[in-house]
């Protein structure tokens, strides 16, 4: 995948950097449009053949799994686009913003003014910031990972989402992952929980997570962390406090740091249980949700839809996939001693990784 970052030379020369893109796309914006006229095929009937549709992509931070997104969604809509007859530009409108909010509002600010037709923010921080700024314009946004899109008052519901906005979840199965921990040692008294509380994608599923261990009567030890350094200290205190295994949900913060805190958690004997395979992928002992690959077809699916095939965004479901398959870091099964065979018929799809930061 092309990692194209939006050059602003940080934030100090953000305004700079906006009118300097601004002034030299006009040329280029140009051709690309006279170009799109020369290719669209004025047929009766409201055929696409040839036409072009600039897609924009924001993904909010540099990870496995959202990586997987946007790599499935570029090569999806490329098969689309010959099987449609049009184009699918997005290369010149892909983005990282790293989890800045400040950065990801410039390049959402830069994308509306390159005129794209559809936005696909990836991850629920992306997809509120494409929300806000499509209030008036009322571009499409299709989200891409989005873990509770009605609790992130993103939709008015999943099945009728009521404006411009729909997409693809990663809704996690909280109870699923406890099933399998508690299945692999049950002997667990003390959990730690570890996530970043200004997640939008965590709340649920803690909520959810608080609610199942009381009801087993089994202790919770919560920390946070909104950076890097706050999740090291978070995982210094939950391993202090002496817990048995620790839950992290779908949470981009805590995803983000693994691979700097999953070596405490082995040389303390605590398996780290998350909620998406790249957690596995980045040192943790196993993580269980969605397949992120077929996520990323999803949601260039819905994009044809709309673009395309003319669908409403109000009125398309979002789309929700099957929670099935967990992922074991084997390395990790193996500092720690476990015997992962027990719970490998406990989800729909079981993989084996290895400690790394990209999937082959």
């Amino acid at each position: 995948m092309k990692k194209k970052f939006l050059s602003m030379l940080m934030i100090a020369s953000v305004t700079v950097a906006t009118f300097a893109a601004c002034g030299s796309s006009d040329s280029a914006k140009n051709e690309k449009e006279n170009a799109a006229e020369e290719t669209v095929e004025d047929t009766t009937g409201g055929a696409a053949d040839g036409k072009v549709y600039k897609v924009g992509i924001v993904q909010y931070v540099d990870d496995a799994s959202l990586n997987q997104i946007v790599d499935n969604l570029e090569k999806r809509l490329d098969e689309l686009a010959e099987e449609k007859g049009v184009t699918f530009e997005y290369e010149d409108y892909y983005y990282n913003g790293q989890a800045d909010s400040t950065t990801i509002n410039q390049i959402v600010t830069e994308l509306i003014n390159d005129e794209v037709d559809v936005l696909v923010p990836i991850a629920t921080p992306t997809a509120m910031i494409c929300q806000s700024a499509t209030e008036k314009n009322q571009i499409p946004v299709v989200f891409a990972a989005v873990s509770d899109p009605e609790g992130a008052s993103l939709v008015a519901s999943n099945d009728a989402p009521g404006a411009n906005i729909t997409g693809t979840s990663d809704a996690l199965n909280t109870e699923a992952i406890f099933d399998i921990m508690f299945t692999q040692d049950k002997e667990i008294d003390k959990v730690g929980l570890l996530y970043d509380k200004g997640q939008d994608s965590s709340a649920a599923p803690i909520a959810t997570a608080k609610k199942y261990l009381e009801e087993k009567g089994v202790e919770v030890v919560e920390k946070t962390g909104t950076k890097n350094d706050e999740v090291m200290l978070a995982a210094d205190a939950l391993i202090a406090e002496g817990v048995d295994a620790v839950f992290t949900p779908t949470d981009n913060t805590i995803m983000t740091a693994e691979l700097g805190i999953y070596e405490k958690f082995i040389d303390a004997g605590i398996p780290h249980y998350c909620g998406a395979d790249s957690f596995a992928l980045n040192g943790a002992y196993l993580g269980y949700g969605v397949n992120y690959a077929t996520l990323g077809v999803e949601t260039a699916n819905m994009v044809a839809e709309i673009l395309v095939d003319g669908k409403n965004p109000a009125e398309t479901p979002v789309k929700t996939l099957d929670n099935g398959t967990a992922t074991v870091n084997t390395e990790t099964a193996a500092a720690l001693g476990l015997d992962y065979e027990k719970i490998k018929d406990l989800s729909d799809g079981f993989v084996e990784v290895q400690t790394q930061e990209e999937f082959d």
